[in-house]
């Protein structure tokens, strides 16, 4: 997808205009979109590439110079495609990248010769950031936290929800923002989908993420693996019912830091497990009696990043979509991406739109020409 999102941006490069506006026999008035200017970018550590591609991709087409500071945890594929930009032709100070850890990124958004921030990352650090660069007035887009819900209708396809809910959650280890980690499923239905459900999460087992069959990785630290842990253990206090994993796992002499896919069922709205973002393998089962209970709980959550609803009745996934604050609707599918289209969200997942051409708007600035013809 990186490869995807340079060519979509590359094809946009030329599809940046402005555009002649009609006021009065006595003007003729235009607009301009200019390059904002020197974008200062931070990254994650999940999918580091990825995630610094949807940045750059609109930040060079519009024109802009770049620094870009991937996470401690995760630098190298970043510097990687730094020596390709060089190879590929890129000119010298267009992309600058910068390692290191918070105070980099503190300065980076700080600096007085940065005019604009754009951020991945937790909705703490964000509104960090909020605050620093108001100081200077620096444009900011953030893209944040997630608690998605995945609402599953007692009428869709249950087999194909069950495979949706499992790669909501559990792929790339819960580690992704838009995770379907609040998973709604209508109560008629509750039993038979969640055994189903934990049956196939057993077999998901962690091992080394160098093996082809592998299909359950390592969590990114030791210190990301103690906070997922520390949830698992709340979940329980809270009442809610282990009913798969929950457990750190040993992987080839104990190397690296391994969760079981971990689910919990009997899970009320108003946990800690159902309100905060884990990012980690861990998913929590609410069951609802009716379509409108089940929207109402997944929206009483500060996030709004992304959503998801099963069901065969197409008019039912229209209004459930229409009603959810969410900045992604998936319908009977789980996290599918495309470069031309928009990715964000509402409430404390951020503000400003990634991927598609929308993201241009946030790389250029908009200027109004008056040209008196009287």
């Amino acid at each position: 997808m990186v490869a995807d999102v340079l060519r979509y941006y590359a094809g946009l490069a030329t599809k940046i205009h402005g555009e002649t506006v009609n006021t009065n026999e006595t003007a003729f008035t235009y607009t301009l979109r200019e390059p904002v200017g020197v974008v200062g970018m931070i990254v994650p550590w999940n999918f580091p590439l990825l995630l610094a591609s949807w940045k750059l991709g609109p930040a060079l087409a519009c024109g802009n110079t770049v620094v870009l500071k991937p996470a401690e945890q995760t630098p190298l594929s970043t510097l990687r495609f730094g020596e390709l930009a060089i190879e590929a032709g890129l000119p010298s100070s267009v992309l600058n990248i910068v390692t290191g850890g918070a105070a980099t990124g503190e300065a980076i958004v700080q600096h007085p010769g940065v005019d604009k921030i754009a951020f991945t990352g937790s909705t703490a650090v964000g509104k960090e950031i909020m605050r620093s660069a108001g100081e200077s007035m620096k444009r900011v887009t953030l893209e944040l936290g997630g608690k998605s819900p995945n609402i599953v209708c007692a009428d869709s396809d249950l087999d194909s929800a069950i495979k949706g809910a499992i790669t909501g959650i559990f792929y790339g280890k819960g580690e992704v923002c838009n995770a379907g980690s609040r998973l709604f499923i209508e109560s008629k239905v509750r039993d038979e989908f969640t055994e189903k459900l934990v049956g196939r999460a057993k077999k998901m087992q962690p091992a080394d993420p160098l093996d082809p069959k592998t299909r359950m990785g390592a969590i990114v630290s030791q210190q990301q693996m103690q906070t997922v842990l520390g949830y698992i253990e709340a979940g329980k206090k809270e009442g809610a019912r282990l009913v798969a994993g929950g457990n750190r796992v040993s992987v080839d002499g104990s190397k690296g830091f391994f969760i079981e896919p971990t689910i919990f069922s009997d899970v009320t709205n108003e946990m800690k497990i159902a309100q905060e973002e884990i990012f980690g393998p861990v998913l929590s089962i609410i069951s609802f009696d009716d379509v409108e209970q089940a929207v109402d709980q997944a929206n009483r959550n500060p996030y709004g990043l992304a959503a998801a609803v099963w069901t065969r009745d197409i008019k039912k996934a229209h209004h459930i979509s229409r009603q959810l604050r969410a900045g992604t609707v998936w319908i009977n599918t789980y996290g599918l991406m495309d470069a031309a289209l928009p990715f964000g969200g509402y409430k404390q997942s951020g503000f400003g739109r990634e991927l598609g051409a929308h993201a241009v708007e946030h790389y250029t600035e908009l200027k109004s020409v008056w040209l008196n013809m009287g």
